[in-house]
């Protein structure tokens, strides 16, 4: 009996809590209403764009509301703007770096644009050079001068046997006869220039044809003279005259090379000849791009320009 009892007990139970559930539920008919009632606002909200009869509804739900969005968003933008502000301080740092770097660069170009510019001038007076002299030249760069202890006055040009330049070559620059070649390496080669004072060139007068010896003044200096002596003594050479040299095409210096301008003439009564100062159309003190004429054909470990100024 008391176990009957208990049971009917947990029946009235379970009974009393459904009805407690039944009676908190809203009655079906109440859903089915505010769905219907839904579905009618946002219909007539949508078929009445811009005058729909919900506007005035929502306009005063947003002036009602609105200065509280407002107020919680600039009272959470602060903390919210945190991170960003970390990234934007991060990009504005890479970015800072960037154009720093960029002008860098951009300062290196405009320092060095003098120097590209009169380098290339150098490199297309080379293409000149050989169609007016009718030879092949080996571009080459100096690199080093010859030391002052050595008592002679040498560059050292940075082409050697491999780009096809030997000893007893000629060595000019688009502005004239730089040297000759002495010595060779397989990737450099020893140029002695004009001005050294155990440098004689074969010299030809550009007017009167006579030909003589120019000889080097031993300076480096743009101001640098070379001296012509004459074969003929009593040919006197005339002022801002020519002189080229009158070489063979075997020997060390080719014919036909610009050497200078005469500048001055002194007669010697005691030795009865002339002697002409020139100035050397190079600027020894500023050698830079020279060409070695070589024959036409020449293998070479660089570019060569040719006679026709074309290069191969």
């Amino acid at each position: 009996m008391r176990g009957l009892s208990s049971q009917a007990g947990r029946e009235r139970r379970w009974t009393g809590l459904d009805r407690l559930e039944q009676r908190n539920r809203p009655p079906r008919s109440l859903l089915v209403a505010l769905v219907l009632a839904s579905i009618t606002f946002i219909t007539l909200d949508v078929s009445g764009g811009g005058s729909s009869p919900l506007e005035p509804v929502r306009r005063a739900v947003g002036e009602a509301f609105g200065p509280a969005e407002a107020a919680a968003d600039a009272a959470v933008r602060p903390f919210t703007a945190v991170p960003a502000w970390f990234r934007s301080k991060g990009d504005l740092r890479d970015q800072v770096r960037d154009l720093e770097a960029s002008n860098a660069e951009l300062k290196s170009q405009v320092e060095l644009a003098g120097f590209d510019r009169n380098r290339l001038e150098q490199y297309d007076g080379l293409t000149s050079a050989a169609e007016d002299l009718g030879s092949a030249l080996v571009p080459a760069r100096v690199v080093a001068v010859g030391s002052r202890q050595s008592q002679s006055f040498t560059v050292t040009i940075d082409a050697g046997s491999e780009s096809g330049v030997g000893p007893d070559m000629t060595v000019v620059n688009n502005d004239g006869l730089v040297g000759r070649v002495l010595r060779v390496t397989r990737s450099t080669a020893t140029v002695l220039l004009i001005i050294d004072p155990d440098s004689t060139v074969g010299g030809r007068v550009g007017s009167s044809m006579e030909i003589g010896f120019v000889t080097g003044s031993g300076s480096l200096t743009s101001d640098a003279a070379l001296d012509l002596r004459l074969v003929d003594d009593a040919s006197v050479p005339a002022r801002d005259d020519t002189v080229v040299t009158w070489g063979s095409t075997t020997g060390p210096y080719a014919p036909g090379v610009p050497i200078g301008t005469i500048t001055e003439v002194y007669s010697s009564v005691r030795e009865a000849s002339q002697r002409a100062v020139v100035k050397p159309f190079v600027d020894f003190s500023a050698l830079d791009v020279v060409g070695v004429m070589v024959p036409s054909g020449s293998t070479s470990d660089r570019a060569i320009v040719e006679a026709d100024g074309s290069l191969r």
